[in-house]
């Protein structure tokens, strides 16, 4: 029997690969409760400057996720356009991304980028990122499609 699974996985007739038409990841990182960037707010990212944690009072639904916003005003701008202020690659690690695969992030490992937000999973991974951003990014965006669909 285990020659046969060796012959048969040598042939690729045994795949682990996804069917077609699944995602091998969801569209957007959320935690098991739905919520979206371990609840913080994506609009103070652009807005404060800084990473805000956002509440309850304020979700809106979006790509299948529950965001959460630190203020009525943030939550507003979002919903008028959720695609300027959404991390990019569904808020999965940036640099994960860049590598061919999927991480959690650390909301305080982030940087916008040309008016992007990217997030890491770590404060180090940041460092790794920031060593060439221009080229992870490239490679991140090659990647994420596969990642995703």
């Amino acid at each position: 029997m285990r020659n046969l699974l060796t012959v048969v996985a040598a042939a690729g007739l045994l795949s682990v690969a996804p069917m077609p038409g699944r995602s091998l990841v969801d569209q957007v990182n959320k935690n098991g409760q739905g919520v979206a960037l371990k609840g913080y707010d994506p609009v103070a990212y652009f807005e404060q400057g800084r990473p805000v944690k956002g509440s309850l009072k304020s979700p809106h639904e979006w790509m299948g996720a529950t965001w959460w916003f630190a203020s009525a005003e943030n939550r507003a701008l979002f919903s008028k356009d959720p695609q300027k202020f959404a991390p990019q690659f569904g808020g999965y690690c940036a640099y994960a991304v860049s590598e061919g695969y999927t991480a959690n992030i650390d909301p305080e490992a982030w940087e916008i980028v040309d008016g992007k937000l990217y997030l890491n999973n770590s404060k180090g991974v940041q460092k790794k990122w920031e060593q060439d951003v221009q080229t992870r990014i490239g490679a991140a965006e090659k990647n994420w499609p596969s990642l995703h669909k």
